[in-house]
């Protein structure tokens, strides 16, 4: 009779709580982004207390906070992206200084501050707020307020902090992640400067020199030939040597601007993405159909990715996939390059397996891209492809 008995209804409370922190914990561990994390909290946080509004807000290095997350009656006043100077006596401040968790009545005279007048404004007469640490530096801050007359429960305090543990632990994992990108990032960036280096050197050093060598070789070869009508015929031999020399020497040429171009393809840095596709193309074993829809030069790391995206891709059309024909399609509609590579070889392809698409996906995440690889069996192997420019 009126109500569920005081054992009972304060199972029912830690039941409802734990599966708030499951469905949290379950967008943790599958590394949803910081803000989903952000915004789950606060309307978890808000259903599962007495209260009218629930907040997650980030300290500022100047002094100041802003809201992340919102849930409640106060969104309008206290919209995520709003910045609020931290000063007087509020919640957002007394957090701030203490790195412990704080509780303030507001009225006129327990309140102060910017942020105290805008939440005694809304009407909010109790709040409470607990830190959020992140690996032992203070982030931010969970907050909440009611309107009611009654203050709000005494364990309030203790119901937050498990969701303030989880809320750091994404921010952690997600700073991680960004680092590891970082790292990746500068890796494939210093390879790509190195093999740049390594194509300059070739081009200008021991191309040059061949040239130079092939065109000596020519010149005594013509020598040789304008005067062994006159003399011995072992001139005869002797010409017919330089003539072996000089295309042993072309060969090489021609092995070394091969290799050269595989190491970075000049027409790539000096031309950009457009060029080098097609010259791409031209020297591909299987046919190509370009759709290039760009005019413009992009960021030098994403030509790269893009560029060895469509090499890799033609490698294995020729060497594995048996195909007849390969379909690139490349567009840079606003702020993403969206590269489709498409053949209509025999499929199969699978990354898991160390095939070269493994490399090509750690160069793509590596400048903050995906790549989605669809290779049924007997049905073409298609790569999707989307790089931040």
């Amino acid at each position: 009779m009126g109500g569920d008995p005081p054992d009972q209804a304060r199972l029912r409370q830690l039941a409802d709580e734990q599966a708030a922190l499951r469905r949290v914990a379950t967008l943790v561990a599958r590394g949803a982004a910081p803000e989903e994390v952000f915004t789950a909290v606060a309307g978890e946080v808000g259903q599962l207390l007495p209260v009218d509004q629930a907040a997650l807000c980030r300290y500022e290095p100047d002094d100041a906070l802003t809201f992340v997350a919102q849930w409640g009656s106060a969104t309008a006043r206290f919209p995520v992206g709003s910045r609020w100077t931290l000063g007087g006596r509020n919640v957002g401040t007394l957090v701030f200084q203490t790195g412990r968790p704080a509780r303030v009545d507001y009225n006129a005279e327990s309140s102060s501050g910017a942020l105290g007048v805008g939440i005694r404004e809304v009407g909010f007469r109790s709040a409470i707020g607990t830190p959020i640490i992140v690996e032992g530096r203070l982030w931010g801050t969970i907050s909440v307020a009611s309107q009611r007359e009654q203050p709000l429960p005494a364990d309030t305090e203790a119901r937050l902090v498990s969701f303030t543990e989880l809320v750091a632990t994404a921010i952690a994992n997600a700073d991680s992640r960004a680092e590891l990108m970082a790292s990746r990032a500068r890796i494939v960036a210093a390879a790509d400067e190195t093999r740049r280096r390594i194509e300059r050197d070739l081009h200008d050093g021991t191309q040059q020199q061949l040239v130079s060598l092939m065109l000596d070789i020519r010149t005594v070869e013509a020598d040789v030939r304008a005067v062994h009508a006159t003399v011995p015929p072992a001139l005869a031999e002797l010409e017919g040597s330089l003539a072996r020399i000089a295309e042993r020497a072309e060969s090489v040429f021609d092995h070394v601007r091969e290799i050269s171009q595989g190491i970075h393809p000049a027409i790539l840095s000096e031309q950009g993405l457009t060029p080098a596709l097609r010259a791409l193309a031209r020297r591909s074993a299987v046919p190509v159909e370009l759709d290039l829809r760009t005019g413009r030069r992009l960021p030098g790391q994403v030509e790269v990715a893009a560029y060895y995206a469509v090499s890799e891709a033609l490698a294995n059309a020729a060497k594995h996939a048996r195909a007849s024909a390969v379909h690139v399609e490349l567009d840079v509609p606003g702020a993403t390059l969206r590269l489709a590579i498409r053949d209509d070889g025999i499929g199969g392809a699978d990354p898991a397996k160390g095939s070269g698409l493994t490399g090509l996906h750690d160069r793509i995440e590596a400048v903050g891209g995906t790549l989605d690889v669809t290779s049924p069996a007997e049905g073409g192997t298609t790569l999707l492809i989307k790089i931040p420019v």
